[in-house]
């Protein structure tokens, strides 16, 4: 049996196709790193798992993702949103995304695709944690410390400290998988593989 790490419940089917799959992998399509702030912001004050069951009522209620449709969306799919038991019914957390998709979009304006700007913040390269127990588990960073003060100054919403870290666990930007987790190495690997710096400028 392979070892994952210690955080995740291994009783949970589509957690550990989440874990085994995804979290980790570094990620430069710009949909994808709108579906992730989107998901992590509307985590807030949630677990990650509550979010991840809901995950497929919100790629229908936002619209695959689609930034460009997301940022048009009006104060009435506001409404029918809130109705939709699908999603977490937070009006603050409804409206935020629609906001987050338009600041998103001024982000690809300055610098051609949000990827670079985000994964500039690493200079296009996953930080690779020491992971030895849960003791190592980093809930934020300088870095992400960095990145939320600048989302704020943007202007967008829900994305603090510590949702920014778990954005960046998410989408490859910090390799924090357990040492001793069989996805650790191959994502190592994966990672040296990829020439981020040249396939975002």
């Amino acid at each position: 049996m392979c070892t994952r790490c210690l955080w995740l419940d291994a009783s949970k089917p589509d957690y550990v196709a989440y874990h085994d799959e995804e979290w980790g992998v570094p990620i430069w399509d710009d949909n994808k790193l709108f579906e992730f702030i989107t998901l992590e912001s509307a985590q807030a004050g949630l677990s990650w798992y509550t979010i991840l069951k809901k995950r497929t009522h919100y790629r229908t209620a936002f619209k695959d993702f689609d930034v460009k449709a997301v940022a048009k969306m009006t104060e009435a799919d506001i409404e029918q949103l809130m109705d939709n038991p699908g999603i977490v019914r937070n009006r603050a957390k409804i409206k935020a995304t629609i906001n987050n998709a338009q600041r998103f979009i001024e982000v690809q304006q300055e610098y051609g695709s949000f990827a670079k700007y985000q994964w500039s913040y690493v200079d296009f390269e996953p930080i690779i944690n020491n992971i030895r127990g849960r003791e190592d588990y980093p809930a934020t960073s300088e870095i992400s410390e960095r990145f939320a003060k600048d989302l704020k100054k943007r202007g967008f919403k829900f994305l603090g400290p510590t949702t920014v870290y778990a954005h960046m666990q998410a989408s490859g930007m910090v390799n924090d998988h357990d040492n001793d987790c069989f996805r650790k190495q191959p994502l190592i690997e994966h990672a040296k593989s990829l020439d981020l710096s040249a396939l975002l400028n």
